[in-house]
């Protein structure tokens, strides 16, 4: 029986990508189990028209089924994809963002006045915003926007192999208030689907985010056929700078928050699965002849790749603070990136012996 005095949690999750959409199943099969939260959980979709002319929001809430994004899988009952966003968010108090990292701040501005006092929010974001006053995380963004407190998810989740419910883990990184991490805990938790909460927003985000900037690494040695040595090389020293370049910008980073699902793992998984390998192979096999938005408008149907605009942020970065011969992959992954190397030099960077 379902507790009907206490005032229950209200859900919405913006974004209905892969991943997105994912996370609406997880969170739908515990708001039906758990007496704190309302059974629906909305689901921010940028509505788009499918080739049958119907639109994607319309077949979803038909189907139960993200037939685009997350096809074959169902979401789960009380799962209501909204193309309204102001709709999708009202009388909501706990907010996840799952959305390609360059349209936060957009989503954001539309929110503000918007939302309720009480709202809890929480990224499911990789990527990083670049302003002329330096870096800022998505959480960040999130938080100074809306005025709420943001934790962060990220780990070794490669979207469809969740959703085929295939046991995986992720890291929660939380500010102060370990109460609010383990409702989102709770919240996403499943008996396949191990959420571990730790106190280190910014190292798990920054793992979360960086990662992809190596995947793209990993997917330029698949391509040129150099082997799982080479790929193993430039998955450690990827995972030295990754650590090295999260403790420059931020020093209260925890050493130990590389060794969680959110950080080697992350990597390892995005490494020799994910779809920023995936992109970044094909690349390097067209010798770099073909631009990653062509690649990207090809073998992603719609979905966004964050490892190279990543890359070009942390460049940004690594260039504004005289860094960029302290991180000799970062460097090379750019400029390999921007047409400026040939794919063949992501062999030939040297590793620094204190980055």
């Amino acid at each position: 029986m379902r507790n009907s005095t206490k005032e229950k949690y209200k859900v919405a999750v913006l974004g209905s990508g892969n991943w997105g959409s994912v996370a609406a199943k997880l969170i739908a099969s515990n708001t039906l189990k758990d007496n704190d939260f309302h059974d629906e959980v909305r689901m921010w979709v940028y509505d788009e028209t499918l080739p049958s002319g119907e639109k994607l929001s319309t077949v979803i809430n038909q189907t139960n089924v993200n037939v685009k994004y997350l096809p074959g899988v169902e979401l789960g009952k009380n799962v209501i994809a909204d193309p309204d966003l102001d709709n999708a968010v009202r009388d909501v108090n706990m907010l996840v963002f799952v959305t390609p990292h360059q349209f936060v701040d957009d989503v954001c501005q539309r929110l503000v006045g918007k939302i309720l006092g009480d709202v809890e929010a929480i990224s499911l974001v990789k990527g990083m915003e670049v302003r002329v006053e330096g870096p800022r995380m998505i959480s960040s963004v999130i938080s100074e926007h809306l005025g709420v407190n943001c934790c962060v998810l990220m780990g070794a989740n490669i979207a469809h192999e969740i959703a085929e419910e295939k046991f995986s883990e992720a890291t929660l990184g939380y500010r102060e208030n370990r109460e609010v991490a383990e409702r989102w805990a709770r919240l996403f938790s499943t008996p396949y689907f191990a959420v571990t909460a730790i106190q280190d927003v910014e190292g798990v985000e920054l793992c979360g985010t960086l990662k992809n900037v190596v995947a793209i690494a990993a997917g330029f040695v698949d391509g040129l056929n150099m082997g799982v040595n080479t790929k193993a090389a430039i998955v450690r020293i990827g995972l030295n700078e990754m650590r090295a370049f999260s403790k420059r910008l931020v020093p209260s980073v925890k050493d130990d928050t590389f060794f969680e699902s959110c950080g080697v793992a992350d990597l390892i998984a995005t490494c020799f699965g994910g779809r920023n390998r995936k992109v970044a192979e094909a690349f390097a096999i067209n010798g770099g002849q073909r631009p990653f938005k062509e690649l990207e408008e090809e073998m992603l149907k719609g979905q966004k790749l964050q490892g190279v605009l990543t890359a070009e942020e942390v460049y940004e970065v690594l260039q504004k603070n005289k860094w960029l011969d302290l991180f000799p992959l970062f460097r090379t992954i750019h400029e390999i990136c921007s047409g400026n190397k040939p794919v063949s030099a992501i062999v030939s960077c040297n590793e620094p012996q204190s980055a």
